[in-house]
């Protein structure tokens, strides 16, 4: 009976901090991606300055009581403070819950918008490597380069809808791969230049690192690397 009552203690206090310390935001639409298990929210934030995010931002959300993840919106508008996030909801997990459970109309919390302290290099060409986990990330880094054909992307996704998805959705699209062999093949045949190609690397930790090696065999040096998971 102690620990429940501490426990109650707890939880209200909890509750007590979030609700001065979080915000709102509207779901405007939400898009489910069939046989891909990934989620697209549109949200809007009527407090967030927009014009501020010159680097790849992030928003951390609340999934539960408690419980935060970050994800990259992308595709965003200053003028009326809309973006979008896409999550991977394919596991088990509170954000993959969450992601599911929403509908157009409902308000959702968050704590806080930030820097992932990660831009695009101004002038030299910029590739974006990861996998599902990692698609909002690289939209966000596409819509940040200037001009957009210097960006080119490659994912590593076993579910061929997902990359037909990807295709008939944004433009423009960002390749994918069913293996990171493959992936391996593909930056081959691309020929990048060693002095002028920045890569970036997101995504699972395991696949971050294998990239990296993969990349510094090749005799690039210009990498970046943010890892999500592991």
């Amino acid at each position: 009976m102690e620990i429940s009552i501490l426990q109650q203690i707890k939880n209200k206090a909890g509750k007590l901090i979030e609700s001065q310390l979080l915000k709102n935001a509207e779901v405007l639409d939400v898009r489910t991606w069939e046989s891909s298990g990934l989620v697209e929210l549109e949200l809007h934030l009527p407090n967030v300055n927009m014009r501020d995010w010159n680097q790849v931002p992030y928003i951390k959300l609340r999934v539960d009581d408690f419980s935060f993840r970050d994800y990259t919106p992308f595709g965003w508008d200053a003028e009326t403070n809309t973006c979008s996030v896409l999550i991977d909801a394919d596991h088990q997990g509170p954000g993959s819950r969450w992601a599911k459970s929403l509908q157009k109309g409902d308000t959702v919390f968050y704590l806080a918008t930030d820097s992932t302290r990660q831009s695009p290099h101004p002038t030299d060409c910029v590739v974006g490597l990861g996998d599902a986990s990692s698609i909002g990330h690289l939209l966000a880094l596409q819509q940040l380069t200037v001009p957009v054909s210097r960006f080119d992307s490659a994912l590593v996704i076993d579910n061929p809808l997902t990359g037909q998805l990807l295709c008939e959705n944004y433009s423009p699209a960002l390749n994918t791969v069913p293996s990171l062999e493959e992936l391996s093949v593909w930056l081959i045949n691309q020929g990048y230049s060693t002095a002028h190609t920045w890569f970036y690397l997101i995504g699972n930790q395991q696949l971050v690192i294998s990239l990296r090696r993969i990349l510094k065999g090749m005799g690039h040096s210009n990498i970046r690397v943010k890892g999500f998971w592991s």
